[in-house]
């Protein structure tokens, strides 16, 4: 029988989350489970899409993830497409994605270690700019893809089209393309809806538009959605893929969004659901209602 191996990616620059990779990775081993212990880099700047980490997908069993919902996208990116199911520890306040408390960290890998933890699915995106017709950057996302406008410029219009029929012009700040797991981080803080994390929709969420009758819009996995800046800014205008990683936009590009053919595997919370995390992270009132 081989041995198990598991990989831990810790918060970038946080004492408290390498002293538990530490503590984690000691207990892991006595136990004769193989382990690979990396640090988060540091989030990515404009033009830098590399975050690669040194430790191999193909020799992981799964990947814990000390940290919060920053930490645990960029090892999503990164190692998670690739099929390795990935454990989310919060270290901090309440994470979406990081749903695991840090005083149930033991019992849940150990859960883990037996295979008695339930994984599920969820939908990524796959990103691609076209200028002049020629590809220049590529990339994928858990979270949302975002066209923002800097914070003195008028507002951008953006051609957006599904499946090559002309949907509409959006003259906003910006436009937000969520993923269900997403539609709780920029896309809600815009005006969006909240779907569901294991639904199979993309969200279209204009930024400040200044046509209001510019609403969010569901849309299945099966689009692909395709928008170019129609007029050329007086600043810059930036593509973020999870708030994380920036590319910077010229008049014209083209940018192309379809479902990934990735999808990223997480552990489930065995003691918590989503609605309750959903409940406290809104803070939604605690009052039960009783039907007769």
């Amino acid at each position: 029988m081989s041995q198990t191996s598991i990989g831990i990616v810790y918060k970038h620059r946080h004492e408290p989350a390498r002293i538990e990779a530490e503590k984690l990775q000691v207990w892991l081993e006595s136990r004769g489970v193989k382990v690979y212990s990396e640090e988060m880099g540091p989030k990515g700047r404009m033009n830098e899409l590399s975050e690669d980490f040194t430790i191999n997908h193909d020799l992981l069993k799964c990947l814990i993830v000390l940290g919060g919902d920053g930490t645990m996208l960029g090892a999503a990116r990164k190692v998670g497409r690739h099929g390795v199911p990935i454990l989310g520890v919060n270290l901090g306040g309440l994470g979406f994605l990081t749903s695991i408390p840090l005083k149930r960290l033991y019992p849940c890998i150990e859960m883990m270690l037996n295979d008695g933890l339930e994984t599920e699915h969820r939908l990524m995106l796959e990103t691609k700019v076209l200028r002049d017709g020629v590809e220049v950057c590529r990339f994928p996302t858990l979270n949302d893809v975002v066209i923002n406008k800097g914070a003195l410029a008028r507002i951008i219009d953006l051609d957006v089209y599904i499946n090559d029929e002309f949907l509409t012009t959006f003259r906003a700040d910006g436009l937000i393309i969520s993923t269900p797991t997403g539609s709780t981080g920029y896309n809600l803080s815009a005006g969006g809806p909240i779907l569901y994390p294991t639904l199979s929709n993309l969200i279209l969420t204009p930024i400040c538009p200044f046509t209001l009758t510019n609403r969010p819009l569901i849309l299945p996995e099966t689009v692909i959605v395709s928008i170019t800046m129609v007029k050329e800014s007086e600043e810059k205008v930036s593509l973020t893929f999870d708030g994380q990683v920036g590319f910077e936009l010229l008049h014209e590009d083209r940018i192309v969004i379809s479902k990934s053919e990735s999808r990223i595997k997480l552990f489930k919370s065995p003691d918590q659901t989503y609605f309750e995390i959903l409940r406290t992270k809104m803070m939604w009132g605690g009052t039960t209602y009783k039907a007769d």
